[in-house]
């Protein structure tokens, strides 16, 4: 068998990286400021080992120059030699950083501050720069400076330059189609959104104002960096409202803090929502050693928890050569395993602290604590004795607390004015009543009743009163006066607990949910399944009842029969639009025998 070498053509290969490696135009910015981090944090390390001298201020300078069409990026860091140009600048896809890291990896001091691993950082330039060049000298003594220029194809210029102190400066020839990165505000934004909180001092400039002083860009100590006991709420909400442009406070947060067994550091915020699905889409941002990544990446944390706001700094997170997305990896699933289990942790130990916070915070937090429950079994478990139930009276219940109550049957509210008539019956009667007014809250009851199988839920208008006081004579004279009004099959004769109310219609909390599922799934493998019907509950305490009963005037008989059905319905939400006209008109035929008209 013949063994050949693959070759690769860089007059191929580098559109490919101009065009395709990155998903964002910008993100040439980033990658530049990176590899200046990089040089400046290798510098540290030799000084920190006796091999260089520290420097007494380590700083990146961008400087926008619109009248030469220049953007040019300087550190001073640990600069290259002319040999070192050949190896790292020359070589695509050879990377400065990681042989820096393997040959320093056995010395006690932290290698993860340096970002790049790929080697083609650099190459990004030529995403918005016609021409490139790099003006750099070596930390080493007696080292000369070199120049290098580049138009982005396989060929490019490298000679002696005059440069007095050690360092990179790169110089970008924007092309014409990237103008906009010589303005201000536009480098400016850039810098905000990847850099803000690099360790290494950042300045932008102009260089055709020289009396304006340059602009510091970054904060070098971000919040997540300080340990929690060290930061007080007014800099967790400052922090909060500078990252997240949002002007309300959140309700609470979690400091991440953690070391072992990896390297992980951040900052989760629960927002206040106005309406349930408000945040739905929180945001998550992603930093790898302090340099902005992305938004909201997936897989580090579980969906049900993307309406949190926050920032995570793990910097062993497994990248793509983009930076842009991680790559599958045990390690990420991990990471998102501690996040999850950091937030149930952190909402059992303020139930646990401070019950009335908790209870206030319920309203806002429970769609997602609900979302989580259904989604992830392990944060079921480690939530379930905190899932709490607004009730009635505006104080709350625990699901464990209602699993240890004899009467294990709890009403639900969903409409507070529309059920107001079911509520009021229920009331009197010490029934467990609480407020389940979220949509999601349809699907969780199921997974409460499978978890907990002893536990029901029924919604209010699914009530139908008691047995008590029976008597099948009345009864069945009752339900012969209404059955020319409403199915006679469809009539129950029950006792109420006011007597005001003559009848409530009501339907099964089974046959509502069935309802509910069929139009949800639209019918599918549910064979078309009639529809059920409503049962009128007939109050045989009430006193309206009982004068129908003994009225001669059979006109007016029927016409209070029908107002009765009608208005059971109305409290029900259940009149079709014919039924409604309806309604009225016998409504004001009542109202004209009341008149004598």
């Amino acid at each position: 068998m013949t063994k050949g070498k693959i070759s690769v053509h860089t007059d191929n290969l580098l559109p490919i990286i101009k065009k395709w490696l990155y998903s964002d135009s910008d993100i040439f910015l980033r990658e530049l400021i990176s590899n200046a981090q990089d040089a400046i944090m290798k510098h540290k390390k030799l000084s920190s080992l006796g091999e260089a001298q520290m420097r007494e201020k380590y700083e990146i300078k961008v400087k926008v120059n619109k009248a030469d069409g220049t953007l040019k990026i300087s550190d001073n860091g640990i600069g290259m030699t002319k040999d070192e140009v050949e190896k790292y600048i020359n070589q695509v896809a050879f990377s400065g950083a990681a042989e820096f890291i393997e040959k320093y990896e056995n010395e006690n001091d932290d290698k993860s501050t340096i970002i790049g691993h790929f080697g083609l950082g650099f190459y990004s330039a030529f995403m918005a720069a016609e021409t490139v060049e790099i003006d750099t000298l070596s930390y080493t003594d007696g080292a000369t400076a070199v120049h290098w220029l580049s138009d982005g194809g396989s060929e490019y210029e490298i000679g002696d330059c005059q440069k007095d102190d050690f360092g990179t400066e790169i110089t970008l020839h924007i092309a014409d189609d990237n103008k906009d990165f010589l303005e201000m505000s536009t480098v400016r934004s850039v810098l905000n959104k990847y850099c803000s909180f690099l360790p290494i001092e950042i300045y932008l400039s102009d260089e055709s104002d020289n009396e304006k002083e340059p602009q510091l860009i970054n904060d070098t100590n971000p919040l997540w960096l300080k340990k929690p006991s060290e930061c007080t709420d007014e800099e967790y909400k400052a922090f909060y409202h500078k990252v997240f442009m949002d002007f309300n406070d959140p309700l609470f947060w979690i400091h991440l803090n953690v070391d072992y067994p990896f390297n992980l550091k951040g900052i989760l915020y629960f927002p206040k929502l106005s309406h349930e699905l408000q945040s739905i889409e929180g945001q998550i941002k992603l930093y790898n050693n302090q340099v902005f990544i992305a938004d909201n990446i997936k897989e580090v944390t579980p969906e049900y928890l993307m309406l949190l706001k926050g920032v995570i700094d793990c910097p062993d997170l497994p990248l793509n050569v983009s930076r842009s997305f991680l790559q599958n990896d045990g390690y990420v699933s991990k990471v998102s395993g501690h996040i999850t289990k950091k937030v149930a942790d952190k909402l059992t130990s303020l139930y646990n602290s401070d019950k009335d916070s908790y209870f206030k915070y319920w309203d806002d937090i429970n769609p997602f604590v609900k979302y989580g429950c259904m989604r992830d079994e392990k944060f079921y478990d480690r939530v379930k004795d905190v899932i709490v139930f607004k009730k009635y009276d505006d104080t709350y219940i625990t699901l464990k607390e209602i699993g240890e109550l004899d009467d294990k049957e709890v009403f639900y509210i969903t409409d507070s004015d529309g059920q107001a008539q079911y509520v009021e019956l229920l009331k009197d009667e010490n029934k467990n009543l609480v407020y389940l007014n979220y949509a999601i809250d349809t699907h969780f009851i199921s997974l409460l009743e499978y978890k907990v199988s002893d536990i029901k839920f029924k919604r209010v208008d699914s009530y139908t009163g008691n047995d008590v006081d029976k008597d099948e004579n009345l009864d069945e004279k009752i339900k012969d006066t209404f059955s020319a009004f409403y199915n006679q099959e469809k009539i129950e004769i029950k006792s109420l607990n006011s007597s005001s109310v003559p009848a409530i219609i009501v339907l099964s909390e089974e046959a509502r949910r069935m309802e509910e599922m069929t139009k949800m799934y639209g019918n599918m493998g549910m064979m078309n399944l009639p529809k059920n019907e409503a049962t009128l509950v007939i109050n045989r305490t009430s006193e309206l009842i009982s004068q129908i009963l003994d009225c001669k005037n059979d006109d007016v008989k029927n016409l209070i029969c029908k107002e009765i059905v009608s208005m059971a319905k109305l409290s029900h939400n259940s009149l079709t639009g014919a039924e409604k006209n309806e309604f009225l008109d016998t409504t004001a035929e009542i109202l004209k025998k009341l008149l004598n008209i």
